[in-house]
């Protein structure tokens, strides 16, 4: 099973957070990035997300991976939407299980900062009143 991927639809939690469960954990951390209605001092009314989805889901993979070698977890998951989404949707969603909490929050954080970082994932951001601009842009 994945454990990245890519939605081009809202998507459920509940079994992603389900895939997680296991008796020997004791902590689940969980992360959700919604789109918010505003940024940089502008009203938003909504995000386009597109993504190089081959390079996305392998990139994706890895920063999955490095988080287990590197973090005393059991299992970590991360979806993250892709086209056009309104106001207060799930954008990215991260999950981590693992025996203690210390592990589950840092490898939750390591997994979203790495996504953000790493992942072609590109962000067109719709304003109010009209008007659009990418917020990472290639170089």
């Amino acid at each position: 099973m994945a454990r990245f991927s890519l939605s081009p639809e809202p998507f459920d939690i509940a079994p992603l957070r389900e895939a997680l469960e296991d008796a020997s954990a004791g902590a689940f951390a969980a992360f959700e990035g919604r789109v918010r209605n505003h940024n940089d001092g502008r009203a938003v009314d909504g995000l386009h997300y597109e993504a190089y989805a081959a390079l996305a889901e392998a990139e994706g993979e890895r920063v999955l991976a490095e988080a287990l070698d590197r973090f005393d977890i059991l299992d970590a998951r991360c979806v993250h939407r892709t086209g056009d989404l309104g106001v207060g949707e799930i954008a990215v969603w991260v999950g981590v299980a693992a025996a203690h909490r210390d592990a589950a929050f840092a490898a939750c954080r390591y997994v979203i900062d790495e996504v953000k970082a790493r992942v072609p994932i590109w962000k067109r951001e719709g304003y109010t009143g009209g008007g659009e601009d990418w917020q990472h842009p290639l170089p």
